[in-house]
């Protein structure tokens, strides 16, 4: 991640809880103590926050009651994480559509690796993922539809509060998504919004594909998005358990392992 980018994020996140720790900005960026610490003192320098012992704290102390956030990891950090299988699995979804087809493609890191696949293809795509619809802009000739709403920099997606938007319009043969976790409980997501969003895509769709490295099996977050009864495809990596594997075809739903 280049350093502009966890500048960028770590005052995303001061804006978000006002103070931060050193050993919470390693997790986090997924970066050293050194290099943490040498971004605090560049960010301190330009008068951007306050570092104080062990991590920095916010200048300001009105600006998070103006920007909201939505809970979850970045996205910077998350296309770190797993980059193989996610490349491999989002290789795999683009394979399951033909050209010509309508889809809807929710944001994230594992559906954001659909781009490299998805440049000599011919599609109608529906997304709210921001460097999605710039990358398929500037190298395909994909159809690219963005809705309506708020721009969520941490996540570079875009979410809509009003229901009359350009979802309601729209039709795809598929829906790509990912998530933080999948189990038997469902498939997980972080926040209600971003639940909220996803729900109203579903609805648009025959067919719901979820891309999930084997690391995201069983693992739960704060909210369930939907049942497991509803996803129609499951793309992930050989590092599946097979009682996992057999739990959700039981459940109906397609395993495809890369």
């Amino acid at each position: 991640m280049l350093e502009a980018q966890r500048h960028s994020l770590i005052l995303d996140l001061l804006d978000e809880q006002q103070v931060v720790t050193v050993r919470e900005l390693t997790g986090v960026l997924n970066a050293s103590e050194a290099t943490i610490r040498r971004d605090l003192n560049k960010l301190d320098e330009r008068g951007a926050l306050v570092k104080v012992h062990g991590g920095a704290e916010s200048r300001s102390k009105s600006v998070a009651m103006l920007r909201p956030h939505l809970k979850g990891s970045a996205f910077l950090v998350n296309v770190e994480k797993h980059a193989e299988q996610k490349r491999a699995i989002a290789r795999k979804a683009v394979e399951l559509c033909d050209d010509g087809d309508s889809i809807i493609i929710n944001g994230g890191s594992s559906t954001y690796m659909m781009t490299e696949f998805l440049t000599q293809r011919h599609l109608n795509i529906l997304t709210n993922s921001v460097p999605l619809a710039l990358e398929l802009l500037n190298t395909s000739e994909n159809r690219v539809t963005l809705p309506g709403g708020e721009l969520y920099r941490k996540q570079n997606i875009v979410l809509s509060a009003f229901d009359n938007d350009v979802i309601e319009h729209y039709h795809g043969t598929m829906m790509f998504m990912g998530t933080p976790g999948i189990g038997d409980f469902g498939v997980m997501e972080s926040d209600p919004l971003i639940v909220r969003a996803e729900l109203k895509l579903m609805k648009q769709a025959d067919k719901l594909v979820v891309l999930a490295d084997s690391s995201k099996i069983n693992v739960r977050s704060n909210m369930i998005a939907c049942a497991l009864g509803d996803v129609d495809v499951l793309i992930t990596d050989s590092g599946i358990r097979s009682d996992d594997r057999a739990l959700f075809e039981r459940e109906g739903v397609q395993v495809i392992v890369v």
